[in-house]
């Protein structure tokens, strides 16, 4: 029971540590119809305290849906879908909240919190700055992000999670995506005809690489940061295992070993390679390769305007040589086109 102003007492079992027994006492005045707005919110509060976020999420709805003017609904509704890590709709209706109320510190504040989630550092610095008093610690990690020497597999995640409604249709359409077809070829190449491999397939998206080398692949596994990525790769049913993980960590995680390591149109989204290269060659058999695409660049690595890392083909072969691994094959090749022109990149065997 609540005694007094029950959302007062809410509020005090919250702080307390009691949120589940605030939740409890909240829903079932709702339920008697004796609260309201206030009241739904005290009890989103308390569920995301207990981290009961979909039900939190549903009083959120709930919330929204009786009061859609309301910016503290549409707060609440945002810090809700943030806490599920629902990015991207988050996001929106953190910056509806601030439509309806420009003054609405916390929305602000949540909002920043969400890019860097999503390792979008520019635009969480953009709304950390028109705070009174940023938080110093969300400051030195959108700095953090800004500065390493790859994307942040947060925005890598937002990114693919955004496009996997319609990826292929994009890539093979829009983009003329041609990495796998690439790559094939220059399996054929060094590889000599080889088949019956045991493949991973490294940010293998929806399977469009899977779905190429699946005819030469024993067994033919996939890693990807997007849950909605491996979602559309697990319905193509080619894959035997599928794994959503950063690639680096996932080549240190495991010790099955592969004929055939893939990484097509994946590594744009890592500056330094030398850990990849290290982490492939100790996943491959005696006699594996390590085949992949990059953008081209001029010197070492250099982040491009797309925000996809650019390669030179001197620290290729260098921290190829590094890693302990031999080039087999180094060739220009166009992986995508961007606004109808082709992207300079070069189509890489790395063999152990």
């Amino acid at each position: 029971m609540l005694d007094g102003d029950p959302i007062e007492a809410a509020e005090a079992l919250i702080a307390s540590g009691r949120a589940a027994e605030a939740a409890r006492a909240l829903k079932a005045r709702l339920d008697a119809r004796r609260g309201g707005l206030l009241a739904r919110l005290t009890l989103v509060k308390a569920l995301l305290a207990v981290g009961d976020i979909p039900a939190a999420l549903a009083e959120a709805r709930e919330a929204v849906s009786l009061n859609p003017d309301i910016a503290v609904a549409v707060l609440a509704l945002g810090e809700a879908l943030l806490a599920a890590d629902l990015l991207p709709t988050a996001i929106a209706e953190l910056q509806r909240a601030l439509r309806l109320d420009p003054g609405l510190e916390r929305a602000r504040e949540l909002t920043a919190q969400a890019w860097l989630g999503a390792g979008e550092a520019d635009k969480a610095l953009e709304s950390l700055a028109e705070l009174d008093n940023p938080p110093a610690a969300m400051i030195a990690a959108a700095q953090a992000i800004k500065a390493a020497p790859r994307s942040d597999a947060g925005y890598v995640r937002h990114l693919f999670d955004q496009f996997s409604a319609d990826y292929d249709s994009r890539m093979i359409g829009q983009l003329s995506y041609a990495a796998p077809q690439i790559l094939s070829d220059l399996a054929d190449m060094v590889m000599m005809g080889r088949h019956d491999l045991d493949t991973l397939d490294l940010g293998c998206g929806t399977g469009l690489a899977g779905a190429v080398f699946k005819p030469r692949s024993r067994r033919l596994d996939g890693v990807d940061l997007s849950p909605a990525m491996i979602a559309k790769a697990r319905g193509r049913g080619l894959y035997d295992d599928l794994e959503i993980a950063d690639l680096e960590t996932a080549l240190f995680a495991k010790t099955s070993s592969y004929d055939l390591i893939l990484a097509a149109d994946t590594l744009v989204y890592l500056g330094d390679l030398d850990r990849v290269f290290a982490g492939a060659r100790g996943r491959l058999k005696p006699d594996g390769y390590f085949l992949f695409t990059v953008e081209a660049g001029e010197t070492g690595f250099e982040l491009g305007p797309k925000r996809r890392w650019r390669h030179s083909a001197d620290y290729l072969r260098a921290a190829a040589a590094a890693a302990g691994l031999d080039v087999a094959g180094l060739v220009a090749a166009t992986p995508r086109h961007e606004a109808n022109q082709p992207v300079p990149g070069f189509a890489v065997a790395l063999g152990r």
